[in-house]
């Protein structure tokens, strides 16, 4: 080979490197380029992964609010706070849809905290959320509603003076020379299929993706639901402290409220009231003309209450025709003056049918009649039966406590019978239930534990806190059999002492599993009379008591024992203590048979109706505990 042909073989060589280098790098180009378009798709991908998991976190935190039993206003402001910021969203807002006397009209029930509703309520004369905002046919709001579909505007000035006709224009053009804000977008919210009200974001991008839409429209739904368990969570804790019959607050709520009255009232030294109300003739009413407008005349109290009660003070029915009413702060004079009102619009009122109806008032004043809450409970209740015995149609101040005796003649009798050691306990044990006698001055809550623990000493399926519902329940039935204060005071005794014998019964009697025998029957049967024998007839200033605890085993049709009473001989606490003996007996759990439910328990005390008990003992018996488990 030639010189110029080596020269030649060498440029071909030279030219296919140079061949192979550029097209390698035109591989290389390409591949550079391709990585970094991947790495802008890698980088919006991940921008719509972050936007898509913020909303999933959003409609998670409705959810969460659905497992929840907070109130409707909490969930709404929950919703509205957690579409805020990342999402681009300057503010969001719920209206809820109200109509009155004067029409339809928007309020809003939710708001975002942010900046730019505190700019806007700044600018504003009167905030947003205190506005009765316009319902009308040229607002977006009301064509979202309406048609029920999202809808987006760029005019939020037209869309804002469309609800807020009033708003002047400085205040208007003030608003909008904020221009981070781009769109306004509602979006209808119904709950059950009803109108509800309007989600409404103000957002920093005029465009809607409709990702974007699906989302909004994702999210409501989740909203109307959120709402649809917070209106029943609402709906069902309403329903539990309210009296289904009247609408007032029930015993149980009373019960609360009544302990944190008490706890502001010591901390701030300052006394409050309560009235106590039983409507008169309840059982004329409805043995005359039924139930039903017994009803109406309960309902009737109770609209009186609301009427003449004010904001701060809290009305209840306690059960059956008795009503109480807190009024906080107010003395007893100015309890009385508010009675009196009470009374006198009640008397008032014209039924159809039944034409007047009247109520006994009873008042009592804490810090001013006692400092305990229980007697003060006591002393009203008292003092409103005082009103009925007088006459009815009245109002009756109630007595200092030192001037009511029941509770001291109780704890004097328990601490007799306990220092008189004629009942086989431990030195210790009576010792501790005198020292708690002692602790304190006489109250009703230290007598029901000491009868609480000394019946648990031959009864151990005994539940604390039993002794306090027999004699509540007993007291409400003697009420409605017109009892004296005196009769009642006694049976509040009796209740506390009936079985007071039965500390004398061997335990093996209480304690066993198969039938009794003659012999432990006897001593059953005799234990009215050991109570009496043994340890209570030398207690001399309990004698009015003793009669009734000596007959509390005696049946109406003279089956009884000890002494075969029947009928009208049987004195009516003494039935009364039987029939309330008997019911909690059979709720209760005993080592023979497991406890029943009340309404089981009172299905066996109307087969004994004329039998064991008067029958319309057992009909307002039944009557009382029906409405108790209401």
């Amino acid at each position: 080979m030639g010189f110029f042909d080596k020269i030649n073989e060498v440029r071909r060589k030279i030219s296919e490197v140079e061949n192979n280098i550029y097209h390698g790098k035109e591989d290389y180009l390409e591949i550079y380029e391709r990585n970094i378009q991947l790495e802008q798709e890698i980088e919006e991908r991940t921008k719509e992964l972050n936007i898509a998991n913020k909303r999933m976190l959003s409609l998670q935190s409705i959810l969460d609010m659905m497992n929840s039993a907070k109130p409707l206003r909490n969930v709404l402001e929950t919703v509205v706070n957690n579409i805020q910021g990342e999402l681009g969203y300057l503010h969001s807002t719920i209206m809820r849809k109200e109509i009155d006397v004067d029409g339809e009209y928007f309020v809003v029930v939710a708001e975002a905290d942010d900046i730019t509703i505190k700019r806007a309520d700044g600018i504003l004369k009167t905030p947003i959320q205190a506005r009765r905002l316009a319902y009308t046919k040229e607002s977006i709001f009301y064509n979202s509603i309406e048609n029920r579909h999202l809808i987006k505007s760029k005019d939020i000035g037209a869309s804002l003076k469309a609800i807020m006709p009033d708003i002047s224009e400085e205040e208007l053009n003030n608003i909008l020379s904020d221009k981070s804000v781009k769109s306004i977008i509602t979006i209808p919210l119904h709950v059950l299929e009803k109108p509800f009200g309007i989600f409404a974001v103000f957002s920093s991008r005029e465009d809607l993706a409709e990702s974007e839409t699906d989302f909004l429209n994702m999210y409501a739904q989740q909203i109307e639901l959120a709402i649809t368990i917070a209106e029943l969570f609402e709906k069902v804790k309403e329903q539990a402290v309210t009296d289904g019959l009247t609408g007032l607050y029930n015993r149980r709520y009373f019960e609360e409220y009544l302990k944190k009255e008490v706890t502001r009232s010591l901390r701030i030294n300052q006394p409050f009231s309560i009235i106590g109300l039983d409507l008169d003739f309840l059982k004329k009413i409805n043995d005359t003309y039924g139930h039903s407008y017994g009803d109406i005349a309960i309902k009737t109290i109770a609209e009186v209450l609301k009427t003449n009660a004010r904001s701060i003070d809290t009305a209840a029915r306690m059960g059956g025709e008795e009503f109480n009413v807190i009024l906080p702060g107010v003395t007893s004079e100015g309890a009385m003056i508010a009675a009196e009102r009470i009374r006198k619009a009640i008397e008032s009122v014209e039924l159809d049918t039944i034409g007047h109806i009247t109520a006994s008032v009873g008042v009592a004043t804490f810090l001013e009649h006692s400092d305990n809450i229980e007697d003060i409970l006591e002393l009203t209740d008292q003092a409103m039966y005082m009103s009925k015995r007088n006459g009815r149609n009245r109002v009756t101040l109630a007595k200092p406590m030192s001037e009511t005796s029941w509770q001291e003649l109780a704890v004097s009798a328990f601490l007799d019978i306990l220092n008189k050691k004629k009942i086989p306990l431990s030195e210790e044990f009576k010792n501790d239930l005198s020292s708690k006698l002692l602790a304190s001055t006489p109250q009703s809550e230290v007598l029901y534990s000491v009868a609480d623990l000394l019946t648990q000493t031959y009864n151990d399926m005994h539940m604390q806190g039993g002794v306090k519902l027999k004699v509540l329940a007993a007291v409400s039935l003697a009420k409605r059999f017109d009892l004296s204060k005196e009769e009642i005071d006694n049976l509040k005794i009796a209740m506390l002492l009936y079985d007071i014998g039965n500390l004398l019964i061997p335990q093996e009697i209480f304690k066993k599993k198969g039938p009794l025998t003659p012999e432990d029957k006897k001593y059953i049967y005799e234990h009215p009379v050991i109570a009496v024998r043994e340890i209570l007839n030398p207690i001399s200033y309990i004698q009015d008591v003793i009669p009734i605890i000596e007959a509390h085993h005696e049946n109406w049709d003279g089956t009884g024992y000890p002494a075969k009473l029947s009928h009208e001989n049987i004195p009516m606490a003494s039935q009364i203590i039987l029939i309330v003996d008997a019911f909690f007996a059979l709720t209760e759990q005993r080592s023979y048979r497991d406890k029943l439910s009340p309404k089981e328990a009172l299905e066996i005390i109307k087969q004994d109706a004329g039998v064991k008990w008067n029958k319309t003992l057992v009909d307002e018996f039944v009557a009382l505990i029906e409405n108790e488990l209401k």
